[in-house]
């Protein structure tokens, strides 16, 4: 019969054998002060962990106050975007209104384009006011990036590719194209054939 060898311990020399452990409980024993100062360092440490930790939460609480603040005031900013817009606004629809009212009676007609004209200039004013500009190229070199070509116009009084018409202004809001000019460019004569 062969004899059985014992399986290999992984762990051999990895745990402290029972003489090491009875050797470690003979390790003299600590002082009274030496425990007393170990001891105060705990209680420090503690202490400072305890303040760290309010710290931690007082700043937490504060950046939860900020992201809802931030969020209240984008909401807001969304809402009532366009709020100075609309006040800018309210005296050419006002002009427009009494115009209107102004019609059943019996007017003027110079009297009625004065009153169409000056609520013209109002509402340019308050687009001008928030950044909104007009484009209207008549003469101008074509810009595709501005203009719209409704269609070519031939014709020798305009050099090629200028705008000779301007169907609909366009405009800018902020330099950006808000509605591109419509426009009639020209275009030169056919050649007669020979």
């Amino acid at each position: 019969m062969t004899p059985i060898n014992p399986p290999l311990d992984p762990y051999a020399g990895a745990t402290p054998s029972f003489a090491e452990a009875v050797s470690a409980a003979d390790a003299p024993p600590v002082s009274h002060e030496e425990f007393e100062a170990v001891q105060r360092e705990l209680d420090q440490a503690l202490a400072k962990a305890d303040d760290h930790w309010k710290l931690y939460l007082g700043a937490h609480a504060e950046m939860e106050n900020l992201r809802k603040r931030a969020e209240r005031d984008v909401q807001n900013a969304h809402k009532f975007a366009l709020e100075r817009f609309f006040s800018e606004l309210l005296p050419a629809r006002d002009s427009l209104e009494l115009g209107l009212a102004a019609t059943h009676d019996a007017v003027e007609v110079a009297k009625l384009r004065e009153g169409v004209e000056l609520t013209l200039k109002q509402l340019a004013a308050a687009m001008e006011k928030f950044g909104a500009r007009e484009l209207n190229p008549l003469g101008a070199k074509f810009n595709p990036n501005e203009h719209e070509a409704m269609a070519m116009l031939p014709t020798d009084q305009a050099e090629p590719n200028t705008v000779v018409q301007v169907l609909q202004k366009g405009y800018l809001l902020n330099e950006r194209l808000l509605r591109p000019a419509k426009v009639l460019v020209a275009q030169a004569l056919p050649k007669p054939a020979s």
